[in-house]
Parts: structure tokens; sequence; C-alpha cells
């Protein structure tokens, strides 16, 4: 073999040192200090290292990597898996000097970094997501307190944490214990098909206990909530920075946004801005919402991989290959990337539906292979086309479940042809003959 790049370093991170190995020197360390940080990168520049190698390592590679970027280096962030040491002979040292090696024979490949922007989006978003799963831990915590009263509220109405829900918790709160009153706060169509039901659901047993452990789950989902308006103040600010506020765009007639729908009116025009114009709604179970997830996952510029089996090898949903010989086994791929568990979030639900092709084609899927494969393989479809979109700009329309079970059946139908013609049969009056 021979080195394809020259002047490389390679650099192992730690939490408190980081190790540094440049071709021809000894390997020195640095702590992870800004002003060391500093020290290394001059350290490099003065030995005219034109690209620098390093893994991937919690969130401790974040800043020095735009410290070195922004000095002009050629920065290549790497999976951990592909620096794999030999067994036995690990320490931070040979790390660095190993990871320096094989990046000069070109062994390593570059991970996805996205743009200050998106990465700034990313941040907003997952955190808000944590903060939804916190909010829905504390309306466990509400529905929990409300049962060991023996208020039944959760069993009649569809969601405590609803408006209704809310009016009764808070008047509870506030020392309201007549039934009547309480079921007065009930929305008219609640009144109108439940109100008996409801008014049984009220009569509990009232303790101190009781309402002091709904009294802290309900002002901590309040927090989350603030938390939430929050964070949705942030992506709507940097949406309009990168989406051009959205300008000639229209954002009236957007798919509908079911769950956790982010407080801002012009998001799809922003996507659409963003992305010129390309729409990646129009693929079954992509809302605006889950768009700019994968915006922040994945980037914008998605012509990145070179073809759509890159990328859905990248997101963890391409089969995997493990043979010997003449076996074939199944290898479960360690890790599953953010943007792959979005589009497994989109399939779960597509597969239930009973209007669209993709679920029909999930449906066929786990009745022969189980749920898991079928999840994988619709996810796998879904990320696909929304490759295509963006890439290529192809035009998607969802023709429905009836165009697919019509092309199922022409499939047969070319099947069941070619096996009479292969064994030289013939139908007489709708009966198979020889």
């Amino acid at each position: 073999m021979q080195k394809i790049r020259t002047n490389v370093a390679g650099i192992d991170i730690g939490a408190k040192k980081v190790y540094t190995s440049v071709e021809g020197q000894a390997v020195v360390s640095h702590f992870t200090f800004t002003e060391d940080l500093i020290s290394l990168k001059n350290y490099l520049l003065k030995h005219d290292v034109k690209s620098v190698a390093m893994e991937a390592t919690g969130v401790y590679w974040v800043i020095l990597y735009q410290i070195l970027e922004e000095s002009g280096i050629d920065v290549w962030l790497v999976d951990g898996r592909q620096t794999k040491q030999v067994p036995g002979r690990k320490t931070d040292v040979k790390d660095c000097q190993w990871i320096q090696e094989l990046h000069s024979y070109g062994l390593l490949n570059r991970c996805l970094v996205v743009s200050a922007d998106i990465k700034e989006l990313r941040s907003y978003l997952r955190l808000r997501e944590d903060h939804i799963q916190s909010s829905s831990m504390h309306i466990n915590l509400m529905q929990k307190a409300l049962i060991e009263m023996n208020i039944r509220l959760k069993e009649v109405i569809s969601q405590i944490h609803g408006v209704s829900g809310i009016e009764i918790i808070q008047a509870i709160l506030n020392g309201e214990r007549d039934k009547n009153n309480l079921v007065a706060l009930c929305h008219k169509s609640i009144l109108k098909n439940k109100k008996d039901l409801v008014l049984k659901s009220l009569d509990g047993k009232y303790t101190d206990a009781g309402i002091f452990a709904l009294k802290q789950a309900f002002e901590g989902y309040q927090f989350y909530l603030k938390q939430i308006e929050e964070c949705d103040n942030r992506i709507h600010i940097l949406m309009n920075k990168i989406g051009n506020r959205g300008e000639g765009q229209n954002s009236e007639k957007r798919k509908v946004i079911r769950h956790h729908k982010p407080n801002d009116e012009k998001l799809g025009a922003n996507l659409l801005n963003l992305f010129k114009g390309k729409d990646a709604t129009v693929i079954s179970g992509i809302t605006d919402y889950t768009w700019m997830q994968l915006l922040a996952e994945t980037g914008a510029d998605l012509s990145k991989w070179e073809t759509e089996k890159h990328f859905t090898s990248w997101l963890g949903l391409a089969p995997g290959q493990n043979n010997s010989g003449k076996k074939k086994k199944n290898a479960k791929k360690r890790g599953r990337p953010k943007a792959g568990q979005i589009f497994r979030i989109i399939a779960q639900g597509l597969i239930n539906s009973k209007t669209i092709a993709v679920g029909a084609f999930g449906r066929r899927i786990r009745s022969r292979k189980g749920p898991g494969i079928a999840i994988k393989a619709v996810a796998r479809k879904i990320a696909i086309l929304y490759w295509r979109v963006m890439v290529k700009g192809i035009d998607f329309v969802e023709h429905g479940i009836q165009k697919y079970e019509e092309q199922i059946i022409a499939n047969k139908m070319k099947t069941l042809q070619r096996l009479t013609t292969e064994l030289k049969l013939k139908f007489a009056d709708n009966v198979l003959i020889t």
C-alpha cells in the first residue's frame, strides 16, 4: 500500500487530555481547556499539517473541530469503529498514531458534519424532544395521582392534559371538590355525550398526599410546556433566518401536524425556500415537523450521498451483509442514526393506514417476516422517496391502496402466464388443463 496523504495528523480526544500524532514527530498531549486547544492548533500549523483525523467521541470533539476548521485545516471526523486497535495494545498514544496512519493511507471515511445553522437547529429540536418526553412523564404522574384518589377522569376523557382535563385539575388544586362544578368546566361536546360518566369519575376520595402529588406533577408539566415554548421561539427565529422568512411561498395549505406541532406558521414556507421549492410533504407520512427533524439530522444537501443506497445504508435501514462461504448470517448493526429512527417512526404510522399503498406493502411484509422487518422495509422505502424528491426532484404522487393491489394482481398474472407457458398448460372454460 502507498500513502495517499502527507502532512496529516491523528488526534485521540479524551475528557481531560488530547493526544496528537504528527508524522515524523513524537506524540504530544494537551489539556482540553480552550487555551490548550488553541495551542494544539498552533502546533499543527507550525508543522504544516494539512489534514487531521479524529474520532467522534461524545461531544468532546465539537469545540476542537470548530477551532481547527476555522484555521483552515481539513478536519476529518471519523467513526470510532473504523479505528479499532489490535486487542491488548490500546493506549491513548498508540490510538492517535494508529488514526494518523490509517488517515495517511486513506482508510477512513468522513462522518457527516452539518453547517453551523443546521447544527444549531438540531440542538433546539433535540432539546424540544427531551422536554416533550419529560412532559409526558408528568402527565403519567398526574394520572397516577388522580387514580390514587380514585378520580377516574382518564377513563372517560381522551386526554387529561387537554383543555377540559387541565381546567378540572386546576380547579381541584384551587380547592374545588363539588363534582357538579367540576364537570361544568368540560367542553360542550363532552357534556353532550358523556356528562354522567364524567360525574361518576369525579366522585373520588381526596387526600392530602394525593393533592400534593397532583400539584407537583401539574407544576412540572407546566414547566416543560414553557420550555417547549421557548424552544419553539428559537426554532422560529432560526428558520426565518435560513428560510428567508418564507417569502415567495404559500404556507396556508400544508399537511396537518397532529402531534407536538411547533408554534411556527411559516415553517412550511421556510422549508420550501431552503430546499428550493422541493416539497417533502408530498411523501406519505412526512409533515413539515418531521421534515424539519430530517433537515436537522441530514442537512439540506442530500447529494452528499451519491445514491439512494448510500443514503439508506447510512441511515441503518439497508440489509446488512455478513456472509461466510455458503452461509448468509444475520448481523445486527451497532447504533442507529437519529434520522433512521425518524423514518422508522413514520413507518410505524403508515403500516396501520388503510388507504395508503405503502401501508399495504408493510402489512404484506409483516405477515411473512414480522413487525420489525416490516417497519424497517417501509422506513427504507420512505427514505428512498425522500432522497429522490430532494436530489432528483421527482414528483411523487400517492395513488392509494387500490392502485397498489391492482399492481400486485397484475404481477401475479404475469407469473401465472409464465408458469403456464413453461409447463405447457392452458385454460379452457376457466379450467386449467394439460
